[in-house]
């Protein structure tokens, strides 16, 4: 083995033999378990080939072949002692292939070999083939027909679809659902392509659906996809270019690979997957051929092709939460419901639907409090018509709002829409006879709440106290230095965060370059979270190089520098006018607004917009009113210490807009300070991942959100990689902020104030650091004061205060930290303010015995025999240490403050075991209280299943535990799609490999309904966390059978009683839109 290269193949004893590990870099991985099935066939089925083609030939070769292959068969039906193996593949000695199976009986053609020849595709049903509109083989027209007539189910994907392209198959679609067949296709409306007579002879036709997008500027479907399904399992799709026309199908220049469920089976089900999670989605909805779907159709495409009549509606379809706007919803119930907070602030970028949320969440109270009274206020007019449209439309009420703005007067003051000038002249005014009581108002939203500080708001916010007030900002720190987080409880209630936004495409994709700009800020001064900004001004004022190196890297990286609307944030006036001049004499139009002419903050808007100018340069402080849809162009020429505003920064380039590609951002780095912050700005970008930073870094952000990319030079790397490195949590920084602590407060130090004083800090970070043998807060205090706890060196820690530490870090780290549902952890709460006495605790819930037995294997692990205990209350009891309960009581608080998720109980299913569970819906539990639950784990014996099923006998009742990524290191094509959400109601789900449809566990699968058997769903993203904690389980609930497809293993769909949760939406549907 000499070829220099990359490789991903099996290492062989041979191979490994051979390789000059001294003078050669040798990158290998370990084979995960969840893909070694997978590798390891792949590899055989080559080994086979070779042997098969090694045998001589004789007059007999194929039967010596056939021979062979049921020799390998015997032993492996042998070795893993399946006797079925045999029975059900070995091979017939006559060496003939099976094309076709037929009744005889009411024959489907009176010459069946005739007919089988007519509709057999011409490349087979197991084999690739590319179609490249070339003049030699087969073209795509004839192969679809016969396709066609081969099938028993058809599922097509495309853009659009022509009348000349349905033409061709007229014939053959109308034979085809005239059989009784199923045809499925999804189309859109997308640039007014589409013909509506195609689509409504398609509608026409008998077992036929056809679903549309309407709303193409957030969809743009460009996939071409044509699914052919047979019962027979030999499945076949064309995945291409080429959309339903004339010129795409037949004489255009169009590249369409044919797939086979025989050759790529992971590709072709990843086909179906996907079709059938669109198919699902509210994006996409059903055409009927009525006159109201045909008026809809005639008017999307009326309006993409640009005809659009001025009285016709702006869009045709349902307005629904999509699933980052229902967490922030469920959010919001649950800082009502379990954190008793009425006035809650809701942060999101402009643009990503803040108003639609408070509609969606206002019109949950109104179906309440129908006579709720309701006032929207807004500093704009046209902030207010756009709200005032967005409520009529969630409420379906045409008429629903006055608004009381310039020359709008409400005849009634019950729900209004009012300017906050409007409202405030009335309020103030000396003559004023309009007299509202402070509670007139029910219900309260502020929209853009930063603008809180003015007295015009305040007087509103004095005079009213509604029973909710809901803040609604994209910028919830201000650069004055103004707390609006005192109006709302002092906390954010919920955030929609950018990568869910860019997602649902409700914002622009980025395009992020980290650029090296040849700069050393680690001897600037830091203070209060941020550079010095004098000295900063000073490193960037007089640098030309540096003024060289952002000119040249423009160059690079943007197209056409006189079509740019950039926005460039400085540190300072002086550096703003300093890159203003510079930029003047390198022939780029530019602006600059600072305070001593921010009067002039429209025109200079106005002259970016139209291009008269390039580049705006904004100082911090004088960016926040700057609002230019169009920019396409954001350039941080300045460390921005800020996470908060770093991303409204961002949001300010990331508004859609017509003809907006993406936004390009260029981020000067330099070699920053170990307090600046990477890590926090990566993970914000990237969204939700349970992958260390570092990791995505390395492999070049794999998670970023749709359509976008981050680019870092490999000098900007190394930097960015040092910096985490050294700002990462470990036990010396953590003792060091511990050893601060008494000069930065006078606060007393415990968990609580400790987080509260270094809100960088979390309660992960503490309990992933270990001291010796130890971990925790109460380790860390003691390693503080020099006593680190070594039981061979410290005689004051016996062996009973030894155990003790293991097991309180053991329940915090391994359990707690990995449990979401109120209802326990209030439970724990209790049992240590009574010193851990049960009946001293009040626990006399019918779940509590099953909690006390929770909470006994959090902390020992173990059965209560082998400990010495007796009981779970003497076992209990044995916890009761005053400085760990005190840190655990800490621990309590922090976690349930911050639980985010509402729990509720699961739907009744009529067995005793499942209704009466202390289990509640979409909260997180370890794996070990799921088995307590149900009583597979008991104070006398340990549970022992490691199984992704667990079977609880007497209770005809079965766990599925479900880890939707099975290779945390590596990306595997063929395990991925095996466990996925198809909506917010249907789950895909696969079997052990040894499940079959006609006996065993198979077979009661698909008879749960005649066997009355209840199956309970439990997800969790992958096994390990980013800190390597092993994760919970979130409760889906009860899930009813619906269909299988396949054999050893089965792909099932269950219908959820109860819709998945939200938050878990965009891990959990992998192949969804966004």
């Amino acid at each position: 083995m000499n070829q220099t290269g990359i490789y991903e193949q099996l290492i062989t004893q041979l191979v490994e033999h051979s390789l000059d590990r001294e003078s050669f870099f040798v990158g290998e991985r370990s084979l995960e378990a969840a893909e070694a099935a997978t590798w390891l066939s792949r590899f055989l089925t080559r080994i086979i080939e070779i042997a098969m083609d090694s045998v001589p030939n004789s007059d007999n070769r194929i039967q010596e072949q056939i021979g062979l292959a049921n020799t390998i068969v015997q032993w492996l039906s042998t070795h893993i002692k399946d006797a079925e193996l045999i029975t059900e593949n070995l091979l017939d000695s006559q060496g003939k292939i099976l094309t076709a199976l037929f009744d005889k009986t009411n024959p489907i053609a009176a010459d069946l070999p005739k007919y089988v020849e007519s509709i057999m595709p011409i490349t087979g049903l197991t084999q690739s083939e590319l179609f490249c509109g070339s003049n030699v083989g087969t073209s795509l027209e004839t192969e679809i027909k016969r396709e066609i007539l081969s099938s028993d189910k058809i599922y097509w994907l495309v853009s659009f679809i022509k009348w000349t392209g349905i033409r061709i198959f007229k014939k053959e679609l109308e034979s085809f659902t005239r059989s009784g067949k199923q045809l499925k296709i999804i189309t859109t409306s997308y640039m007014g392509a589409t013909d509506a007579k195609a689509v409504e002879f398609l509608a026409s036709l008998p077992n036929t659906q056809v679903k549309l997008s309407y709303n193409t500027n957030r969809e743009r479907l460009h996939a071409k996809s044509y699914l052919f399904m047979r019962d027979t399992k030999f499945h076949t799709g064309y995945i291409g270019s080429s959309n339903l026309s004339h010129s795409a199908l037949t004489s255009g220049l169009e590249w369409n690979l044919k797939i086979t469920s025989q050759e790529i089976p992971h590709i072709i089900k990843k086909s179906l997957s996907t079709f059938e999670t669109y198919w699902e989605s509210p994006d996409f909805e059903h055409f009927d051929g009525q006159a109201p779907s045909r008026e809809k159709l005639s008017n999307a495409l009326q309006e993409a092709r640009g005809n659009v009549n001025g009285a016709a509606p702006s869009f045709y379809f349902d307005i629904k939460p999509h699933s980052h706007q229902q967490t922030i919803l469920d959010k919001l119930t649950v800082e009502r419901e379990l954190h008793n907070r009425h006035r809650n602030l809701v942060v999101a970028a402009t643009g990503t639907g803040k108003t639609i949320i408070s509609a969606f969440d206002f019109a949950s109270f109104y179906q309440a409090n129908p006579e709720a009274k309701f006032l929207f206020i807004a500093h704009r007019e046209e902030i207010l018509k756009q709200a005032q449209g967005a409520y009529r439309g969630v409420l379906k009420n045409s008429n629903f709002g006055e608004l009381w703005v310039g020359n709008n007067k409400p005849n009634k003051y019950h729900h209004l829409f009012a300017s906050i000038q409007s409202l405030n002249a009335q309020l103030t005014a000396p003559n004023n006879t309009l007299v509202l009581s402070e509670n007139y108002f029910d219900y309260i939203v502020i929209d853009e709440v930063h603008h809180i500080a003015a007295n015009s708001y305040r007087a509103v916010l004095k005079h009213f106290n509604p029973q909710i007030l809901l803040g609604l900002t994209a910028t919830p720190e201000r650069h004055d230095g103004t707390d609006i987080l005192s109006d709302f409880c002092h906390v954010i209630a919920a955030e929609i965060r950018l990568p869910e936004a860019i997602n649902q495409r409700h914002l622009s994709p980025f395009q992020y370059f980290a650029i090296d700009d040849n700069t050393d800020l680690t001897q600037i001064p830091w203070s209060k979270g941020r550079y010095d900004i004098a000295e900063l001004t000073h490193l960037y004022t007089y640098n030309d190089q540096r003024v060289m190196r952002i000119l040249q890297s423009l160059n690079e990286v943007i197209t056409d520098i006189t079509q740019m609307r950039a926005l460039a944030f400085r540190v300072s006036k002086e550096h703003a006018n300093f890159m203003m001049k510079k930029f003047t004499l390198h022939n780029i139009a530019c602006g600059v607004l600072t305070s001593d002419n921010s009067k002039e903050r429209e025109i200079q808007q106005q002259r970016l917009r139209s291009k008269q100018i390039n580049v705006l340069f904004v100082v911090d402080i004088f960016n926040e009113g700057v609002d230019i849809p169009e920019l396409d162009t954001l350039l941080f020429l300045r460390p921005t210490e800020s996470l908060t505003i770093f991303l409204q920064q961002l949001g300010r380039g990331l508004r859609l807009t017509e003809n907006k590609e993406c936004c390009t951002i260029l981020d000067f780095v330099g070699n920053s300070r170990p307090e600046y912050d990477f890590s926090s700005k990566f993970r914000a970008l990237i969204g939700k991942t349970n992958q260390a930073i570092d990791k995505e870094i390395k492999q070049g952000f794999p998670h970023l959100p749709l359509g976008c990319r981050i680019e870092l030079q490999e000098k900007t790397q190394t930097m960015i990689l040092k910096n985490i490195s050294q700002a990462t949590l470990n036990k010396n920084k953590l003792l060091s902020l511990i050893h601060n602590f008494a000069h930065v407060t006078t606060l007393p130090l415990t968990l609580i104030n400790f987080l509260h004083i270094y809100p960088h800090v979390t309660l992960e970070d503490i309990y992933k650091v270990k001291v010796g043998k130890f971990g925790g807060w109460s380790t860390l205090l003691n390693a503080a004061k020099g006593n680190e706890l070594k039981p061979e060196l410290s005689p004051e820690l016996n062996p009973e205060q030894s155990t003790l530490y293991t097991a309180y870090y053991r329940a915090i780290n391994n359990r707690l930290l990995n449990n979401t549902s109120f209802s326990y952890l209030r439970f724990m709460q209790k049992l240590v303010q009574a010193e851990f006495s049960l009946a001293n605790a009040g626990s006399d819930t019918k779940n509590s015995e099953l909690f006390a037995l929770m909470a006994h294997y959090d902390f020992w692990d173990k059965p209560g025999k082998p400990l010495g205990f007796d009981s779970v209350k003497q076992s209990l009891l044995a916890l009761n240490n005053s400085p760990l309960k005190n840190e655990l009581s800490d621990v309590l608080s922090i976690l349930l403050e911050r639980l985010s998720v509402n729990e509720f109980s699961m739907p009744t299913v009529n067995k005793v075991m499942v209704d009466n569970s202390p289990l509640n819906m979409h909260v997180r539990y370890p794996k070990e209280h799921i088995l307590v639950a149900f009583y597979d784990s008991t104070f006398a014996k340990k549970s022992s299943s490691r199984e992704g099923v667990l079977t609880i006998a007497n209770a005809k009742t079965e766990l599925l535990f479900v880890t939707l990524d099975k290779c945390e290191k590596q990306f595997s094509a063929t395990t991925m799609y095996h466990d996925y959400a198809i909506s917010p109601t249907l789950f895909h789900w696969q079997t052990q490999n040894s499940a079959k449809p006609q006996s065993g566990r198979g077979l009661n699968y698909i008879k749960q309904k005649e066997n009355n058997k209840t199956y309970l769903l439990f997800v969790r993203e992958q096994a390990k966390d980013e800190n390597g904690r092993t994760m919970g389980f979130v409760n889906f609930g009860p899930v009813d059978f619906v269909k299988y497809e396949g054999s050893q293993p089965m792909n099932i769909t269950w219908k959820l009683k109860h819709p998945m949760p939200a938050y878990l939406w965009h891990e959990t549907a992998k192949l969804a839109i966004g």
